[in-house]
Formats: structure tokens, sequence, C-alpha cells
């Protein structure tokens, strides 16, 4: 199958996936299979076995799945082996906690740098990072490879410095600015967090358990 043809929830699927297995990899389980690793994340069998077709042939009928060679291959398959270069633009609160806290080495994520516009953070370093001024950013990208930016600026910005970062050639955006950023070119991706979205949702479950 075409990777193309793949659907989103499959694909947002996988990191769940991986989640779980580098758990049961810690735990020193060796094998498992389909059925057992669909209790372990409230997911049918038949969809997991589904879902996997989409990527090729890992289990072996009576066997199921070995736990390290299946969470190596959609750790590949995601690009945990890829070694994507990141930089942050926006060390307030949120980015410096980010910086600070999110393990993103262990998703396939090199930090190489942030930025800010602040005297305060410029010229410091955020969990061995060093803070740059934003006026360096565009020299910056002209000289380094970038492939994901994380967005952690005030919404009244936040289109306008896509679009600058777009122009550079930027195509991946980790959006924390709490707006849908959007673009006319099909290969710019964005992942847009929204905090509310996710508390809604609890709170829905808690009124309607």
């Amino acid at each position: 199958m075409k990777k193309e043809n793949i659907s989103d929830a499959v694909i947002r699927r996988l990191p769940r996936y991986y989640r779980r297995l580098t758990d049961l990899y810690h735990r020193g389980i060796v094998r498992i299979s389909s059925h057992s690793l669909g209790e372990e994340l409230n997911i049918t069998a038949s969809q997991i076995r589904q879902d996997f077709s989409c990527f090729g042939e890992f289990g072996q009928q009576g066997y199921g799945y070995n736990v390290e060679e299946l969470r190596a291959e959609i750790g590949h398959i995601l690009g945990v082996d890829h070694n994507h270069h990141l930089i942050m633009i926006g060390v307030g609160n949120l980015g410096h906690a980010l910086l600070l806290n999110f393990p993103f080495s262990q998703t396939g994520f090199t930090v190489d740098a942030a930025f800010d516009v602040s005297p305060a953070v410029v010229n410091t370093t955020v969990n061995g990072i060093p803070v740059l001024s934003s006026g360096e950013l565009d020299e910056f990208i002209a000289n380094h490879p970038v492939d994901v930016v994380v967005l952690t600026v005030p919404q009244s910005i936040a289109q306008e410095t896509a679009d600058h970062l777009i122009g550079l050639g930027v195509k991946g955006f980790w959006n924390f600015t709490n707006i849908e950023l959007t673009s006319t070119s099909p290969s710019v991706q964005f992942e847009n967090i929204h905090f509310a979205d996710s508390l809604l949702t609890l709170s829905y479950r808690i009124l309607n358990c």
C-alpha cells in the first residue's frame, strides 16, 4: 500500500504502538500476540493486524510479534532513527518547559537551537541548548538543516512567523500557539496542538461515564 493511501487514524495509532512496545521491551517481554497487545491498548486484535498490514508483515501466525523487532520496525516507520533537526521559536514558560522536560532525542529529534526576542533569555542556554536572538534566525536556517520548528510564539504572530519560515524552506511545524496554522503548499506539514481539546475531552468523559 502506498504511504499516501494510509489513513491519518492509522498514522496516529503508530506512536501509541511504539510507546507501548517500548514499555513492554523495558519490562522484558519478548513476544506478544495481537490479542494481548490489543488488550494493553484497548484496540481490537483485528484493528492492530489491519494497521500493521499497511506497512508489511511483522508477525508470524501462532507466534505473534517479537517485541524488540516490532518496536524497531515501527520506530523506523515513524522516523525515530532518522535524526531530524529541530529548532524552537519562543522560549517563554511553555518553550522553556519543553526544552527542559520533553525527551526529543528519544523520538528521533536533535534540538540544535532556540530563538527568542527577550534579552532576558537570549545568549543563555536551556538544558544545554543555546538560545539565540530571533534576528539570527534567517542566517541560522541558511547554514543549518532544519526539519521541524516548534512554535510557542504569541497567536498574533504565529501565522506570519510560519509563513516566513516556509519561505526559508521549513516543511514541518509542531505548533503550540493554539491556532490552526495553514499553508497552500502540500509539502508543508503542521501538527497543531490544542491543550484545551484534550481537557474538554476529559470533561465530556467525566460527565458521561
